[in-house]
Formats: C-alpha cells, structure tokens, sequence
C-alpha cells in the first residue's frame, strides 16, 4: 500500500509541473520560465512542443491523472483491482519511454533544456519504477496465495 501512496504523490507533483508547463503554452508568458536557469522557453516553444496542435503537457496531465484516478479507485472497482496496476504500468512505461524521448529531443535536437520538462520526465521515471516494483510485488503474492 506504501508503494501506491508513493505512486500517487509523484503523481500529483508530475501532474502539477505538467499543468505549469501547460500554463506557459496557452499564455505564452516568458515571464514563467525561470530565467537563468535552462531555457525553458525555447524548448516550449519548438515545434516538439506539440503534436497535432495539442501541447505535449497536456498528455503529460492526462497521463498522470490517469495513474491518480486509476490507484485511487483499485479498491471500488473490481476492473481496478484486478487491472488497475498493470494499467498504471503500461502508463508509466509509455510515458517515460516519451521522456526518453523527449528529453533527447532537448539536448540534441533543440539545443536547450526545460528544467521543468526534466522535472516531468524525473517524475515519470519514478512513478515507472513504483509501478514496476508494485507490479512485482502484486505478482509474487498472487502466486503465493
């Protein structure tokens, strides 16, 4: 039960640099990005930034409210308690394997790193990790039961 507490905390601190980085894309305020400390407006404003007109933050949030919704509700639904871990995992995977990629992106495509982006992508890794470790261990005590 730890680890999905876990999970859900950096959840909610991915979930919430997500929703920052969403702020910047539709107000376009330079202001936001933390000067002197990356280049965060370069990187939000490149043409990786979005994928059909939709901001990359945006599935950042869905992503991460996906993984909140799903481990706050394994205990009220039979498909979440059943389901719901290997779900958070293929969330989590998918989404750090885009961070991988995305964050490749910034170093040797744009030339300029999102402090904020690398946030992203930390949590993302984290909650993979969580989830993977929370999936194992579900699985061992399956098998033991």
């Amino acid at each position: 039960m730890m680890i999905k507490k876990a999970i859900i905390i950096v959840a909610i601190l991915g979930m919430l640099d997500a929703i920052y980085l969403t702020i910047i894309k539709f107000t376009d305020n330079k202001a936001l990005c933390i000067q002197g400390i990356g280049d965060c407006w370069s990187v939000n404003n490149s043409r990786y930034s979005e994928w059909n007109g939709i901001p990359i933050s945006l599935f950042g949030i869905l992503a991460y409210m996906s993984i909140i919704v799903i481990l706050t509700s394994q205990n009220k639904f039979k498909f979440f308690t059943n389901f719901g871990s290997i779900f958070v995992f293929g969330i989590a995977l998918s989404g750090f394997l885009f961070s991988i990629y995305l964050t490749y992106l910034q170093f040797a495509v744009i030339k300029a790193v999102c402090p904020f982006c690398i946030i992203s992508a930390i949590t993302m890794m984290t909650v993979f990790i969580l989830s993977l470790i929370n999936l194992t261990k579900e699985q061992r005590e399956s098998i033991l039961e």
